[in-house]
């Protein structure tokens, strides 16, 4: 997977979002913990922010010029199916007032729709902004492992973001620089 046309950033954040406790919802901190153990590039950063999408707003204010947000999203493909795709700015017009202060209320738990709208009212979600979504087998019952298809996406995912990164850092699709 390859995405075309992006530019060059010299500051990334990765962040891995979900609820441990939900089953394959965890995808998106597994995913992390795994990257925190990596050698990374200077200038990336990776954090673990779970489901707290003050949390991630926090991060982003930091100033990145790219982000990766992680998590299981449902696309009704086969469990463990990754998706990368680039995320579409929000239109802050088409929330009001009082809509953006109640996902600011609620960002002890959000979805990462909210947390995009969040950052662009904020003036710190970065273009470009990519997502890489797992589908996941269950969210819905309290269990606090991920299913086994989930299980063995973590490893490619890993692989993914890393190449998604080298390409942030080279701009275009390129090599990535170490």
């Amino acid at each position: 997977m390859r995405i075309e046309g992006l530019p060059v950033a010299d500051r990334v954040l990765v962040a891995g979002m979900g609820n441990l406790l939900r089953g394959d919802d965890g995808f998106g901190v597994a995913v992390a913990r795994e990257l925190e153990a990596r050698d990374l590039p200077a200038g990336v950063a990776v954090a673990e922010v779970g489901i707290s999408g003050m949390s991630m707003a926090q991060e982003l204010l930091d100033g990145y010029e790219a982000f990766v947000l992680i998590d299981a999203m449902e696309r009704g493909a086969a469990p463990g199916t990754l998706h990368v795709e680039r995320a579409e700015v929000p239109d802050l017009d088409e929330y009001s007032k009082r809509e953006m202060g109640g996902f600011v209320a609620d960002m002890h738990q959000t979805d990462p729709a909210k947390v995009l709208v969040l950052g662009e009212a904020l003036g710190a979600l970065p273009e470009p902004t990519i997502l890489l979504g797992c589908e996941p087998e269950g969210t819905d019952e309290l269990e606090d492992s991920l299913s086994e298809p989930v299980a063995a996406a973590v490893p490619r995912a890993v692989e993914l973001v890393e190449r998604v990164v080298g390409e942030l850092l080279a701009g275009d699709g390129g090599a990535g620089r170490s």
